[in-house]
């Protein structure tokens, strides 16, 4: 079993050109599962079988493992399987029937109306980083791009005018968002007044949000914006940059927008990953219900 272990490893490595730290976790996984298979007296993987296997994912979970843990084992123990009966080692794929767990969605974290209210409300305008900061919040919250998104912005990707944006998501799909009237002023004023004051003139610059040194924020410059912001704000909870698009997303919801919309101003492919910010309003839902129903609880 180790030899073949050994060659599938040597597989990934020389046909499939996978990195030494991808190397390494699939080899990590797989010994555990061998040493588990000679635990149960199973000596080849030849006569292992899919009881073995689900046997092993069950003791996984036993123990505590993550379901991320759980998955990532059945992905390296599948692919051994794929391996062997590709080179005839093997007549049939015991994995074949078996699912992998399912990772559970973990539901995001929301700030309410009046913590967004404090937020976009901290920076100081009359400055030109407290304008650029203020533009860049309100614009975060007003379209729920992502913050590599915010950041690949270039002043000819926005039209304050007639009030949206124009970004690239993942996968190089470009979309249109609108801007809002609140935002599409920010942005304005941060445009007209004092971003020229944060350029350099020695060479040209076509990034709409620009730092210290005039040239295009940085991810992590804009994380380091936010933390002040949410600090002086005195807002509890952590905020990241992805609290205000899961914020955007859930307001609308919450205030009528249907998912359809939500989905396409997000940039989601699939309609699943934009129905958990619904779940968060199902949630309200109740929430008011509760409160306001005469009957909703028993005196």
């Amino acid at each position: 079993m180790r030899e073949q272990l050994q060659a599938f490893i040597r597989y990934l490595s020389e046909d499939k050109g996978l990195a030494k730290n991808t190397l390494d976790s699939y080899e990590r996984d797989l010994v555990q599962y061998l040493d588990y298979l000679e635990s149960q007296g199973v000596l080849s993987l030849q006569a292992s079988s899919r009881i073995n296997i689900s046997g092993y994912l069950l003791g996984l979970k036993q123990k505590g493992r993550a379901v991320a843990t759980l998955s990532r084992s059945m992905v390296s123990i599948r692919a051994l399987y794929q391996y062997l009966v590709r080179e005839h080692l093997l007549d049939s794929d015991p994995t074949i029937h078996l699912e992998s767990p399912k990772p559970v969605k973990r539901v995001p974290m929301v700030m309410s109306i009046q913590e967004v209210g404090k937020l976009l409300g901290a920076p100081q305008t009359s400055t030109p980083n407290g304008m650029r900061d203020k533009a860049m919040l309100e614009v975060l919250y007003a379209t729920g791009i992502r913050v590599s998104e915010l950041i690949s912005l270039d002043v000819e990707s926005v039209n304050t005018s007639l009030g949206f944006i124009r970004c690239s998501g993942s996968g190089g799909r470009e979309r249109i968002v609108p801007l809002g009237e609140i935002a599409s002023q920010y942005v304005s004023a941060y445009i007209e007044s004092m971003r020229p004051k944060l350029l350099k003139a020695s060479k040209p610059e076509p990034a709409l949000f620009v730092g210290h040194l005039g040239t295009r924020m940085t991810r992590q410059g804009f994380w380091k914006i936010i933390k002040k912001y949410a600090t002086d704000s005195e807002i509890r909870q952590e905020i990241t940059p992805h609290t205000l698009r899961h914020s955007f997303a859930a307001h609308l919801l919450e205030n009528g927008a249907d998912l359809r919309s939500v989905q396409e101003m997000l940039g989601h492919a699939d309609i699943s990953t934009t129905q958990i910010y619904a779940q968060l309003n199902r949630g309200k839902i109740k929430e008011v219900y509760d409160r306001a129903h005469p009957r909703a609880r028993m005196e």
